[in-house]
């Protein structure tokens, strides 16, 4: 199999440290490496549409409640595990782009929920389809058989720090 350079990374380390587990650094590092590639990825796909993350992700949680798209402030907050306070200020940000409106909820006045107006939802569409073009150009890379073998092996390792 063709070397990476994460191979040249445990070859330095193995040699500085005694008893160094060659297998778990070149997991550790691949996956590192892959995140970032997957970060930088999805950075430059929101750039074109001049987003940031923190917008998107806010959006996608939004539209993925289903039609009407909509949320209550809290439950936007737990989910992207930040402050009601911060995220008040994300939510000013995205209406001032007319992504978001505010309103009060129809049965009980005191609750206010957050929904995706026609453009936001507009943007996520567009956004959302780079995005997965660029993690299936990377996951299609492999067979199918391993691209299955790697997401049970994937799911877990997620499982097992979960526990």
């Amino acid at each position: 199999m063709k070397e990476d350079f994460v191979d040249w990374h445990v070859d330095q380390w193995e040699r500085e440290i005694p008893g160094f587990d060659r297998r778990v650094e070149g997991i550790a590092v691949r996956l590192q490496s892959l995140g970032q590639y997957l970060d930088r990825s999805r950075d430059a796909v929101l750039a074109k549409y001049e987003m940031q993350w923190w917008e998107f992700k806010t959006l996608h949680l939004l539209r993925r409640n289903g039609s009407p798209y909509q949320a209550t402030p809290g439950e936007l907050a737990k989910h992207l595990a930040m402050s009601p306070a911060a995220l008040t200020n994300r939510l000013d940000a995205l209406e001032r782009r007319g992504y978001v409106e505010r309103h009060h909820d129809r049965d009980d006045r005191r609750k206010v929920l957050a929904r995706l107006t026609p453009a936001g939802l507009d943007i996520w569409q567009r956004g959302i389809g780079d995005i997965q073009d660029v993690e299936q150009s990377l996951v299609r890379a492999l067979p199918e058989a391993d691209q299955d073998h790697l997401e049970a092996l994937l799911r877990a390792l997620l499982q097992a720090t979960e526990a």
